[in-house]
Parts: C-alpha cells; sequence; structure tokens
C-alpha cells in the first residue's frame, strides 16, 4: 500500500507529460498532411526541394 503513494503521483506526472508532448506536437502542426507522406514514402521519384 505504501508503492501506491509513489506510483500514483509519477503516473500522473507521466501521463501529464504525454498530454502536453501530444499537445506540443499538435501545435506545431506534426500530423498536418498524414495522407501526403505516406505518398511521398512510397514514392520513387527524388525531390532535391522538399515542401516546407
Amino acid at each position: 500500500m505504501e508503492t501506491l503513494v509513489y506510483l500514483i503521483p509519477i503516473s500522473l506526472f507521466l501521463g501529464g507529460l504525454g498530454l502536453v508532448a501530444f499537445f506540443w506536437a499538435l501545435r506545431s502542426r506534426q500530423f498536418e498532411d498524414p495522407d501526403g507522406d505516406s505518398q511521398r514514402f512510397l514514392s520513387t521519384d527524388w525531390d532535391d526541394h522538399p515542401k516546407p
């Protein structure tokens, strides 16, 4: 029972850290074009100047 005193705050902290990382990824537009990324990955054409 004593270990729950330590494990519960640690798990809440790690969950909050994951949530902050997820919102940071959303704000920095990491998930903007997943379909285009999958098509570019499968393409055999090489682009020297990727899209910004």
